[in-house]
């Protein structure tokens, strides 16, 4: 009886899958914020807000990213989100 062929063999792909996944988990948990201080952000944020962009949730503390409708807790990861996911749009022609 033949072997089978490695090629065809897909045993290892969940964990090649499961790898990628924690390294997106870690890259979305340890953004890197240095370029972005505390008063920068609270600027963008405050800009965002009033562009009615972001969403203030005060009973529930967080923030809201309209067109994502992603929910931040915090003024820097929205500020470092929104840059990311402008220069994201901008980069697939949606921004024009």
């Amino acid at each position: 009886m033949p072997s089978p062929d490695p090629h065809d063999d897909t045993s290892c792909d969940y964990e090649q899958f499961e790898k990628e996944q924690l390294t997106q988990d870690r890259d979305a948990i340890g953004v890197d914020t240095a370029d972005v201080d505390d008063a920068t952000a609270q600027r963008l944020v405050n800009d965002l807000v009033d562009a009615a962009v972001v969403t203030l949730v005060p009973e529930d503390q967080v923030l809201v990213h309209e067109p994502s409708g992603t929910t931040f807790d915090s003024t820097t990861q929205l500020a470092v989100f929104h840059r990311g996911w402008t220069t994201g749009r901008d980069a697939d022609g949606e921004g024009e």
